[in-house]
C-alpha cells in the first residue's frame, strides 16, 4: 500500500512539475512576445506581394525553405549563431527582420530562442518569429506558400 501511494505522489509530482513549465512558457519566459509572432498566411501575403524586398528573412534552422529567405544554419551552432550576428550587424536597427526555423514544435526547438534573443540583446527593434506551430511541412509547403525553388 505505500508503495502504490509513493508512486501516485511521484507521478503526480511531475505531471505537476510539467504543467509548471508549460505554463511559464505560455505566461511569457520566452525572448519574444506574442505580437512578436507572425501568421505564415500573412508572411506568404507579403512575398507574393512582391514586397518581400522590405523585409530580411533569415532561417535558423536546418535548411531554408522559404522563398527570398537567407540560409543561416541552426541557431543552436555557435558558429551559425555568429553567422547570423554578422548578418545582423549589416542592417539597420529598425530593419523588418524575420526569423524561422520550422524543425519541431516550438517547445521542442533549439534554434528559435538562440536567435531570437541575440536580436533582442542587439536592440533590433522590428524583429518576428514566424509562428510555425507544427513544422515547416506542416505550416508551410503543405500550405502551398513560396518555397525556394
Amino acid at each position: 500500500m505505500k508503495i502504490k501511494i509513493l508512486l501516485f505522489l511521484i507521478v503526480t509530482f511531475t505531471v505537476i512539475g510539467v504543467t509548471i513549465t508549460a505554463f511559464q512558457k505560455k505566461m511569457g519566459n520566452e525572448p519574444w512576445t506574442s505580437k512578436q509572432l507572425l501568421d505564415p498566411e500573412d508572411l506568404a501575403k507579403i512575398i507574393n506581394e512582391a514586397k518581400s524586398n522590405q523585409l530580411v528573412i533569415f532561417s535558423i534552422g536546418p535548411s531554408a525553405m522559404i522563398k527570398g529567405s537567407n540560409d543561416i544554419g541552426p541557431a543552436k551552432d555557435s558558429g551559425n549563431l555568429i553567422k547570423l550576428k554578422q548578418e545582423l550587424k549589416k542592417l539597420p536597427k529598425g530593419a523588418t527582420i524575420i526569423i524561422y526555423c520550422g524543425c519541431c514544435p516550438f517547445e521542442h526547438c533549439p534554434n528559435i530562442r538562440p536567435a531570437f534573443s541575440l536580436l533582442n540583446e542587439m536592440k533590433f527593434s522590428n524583429h518576428k518569429l514566424l509562428n510555425l506551430e507544427h513544422n515547416i511541412k506542416i505550416d508551410w509547403i503543405n500550405k502551398g506558400y513560396p518555397t525556394i525553388k
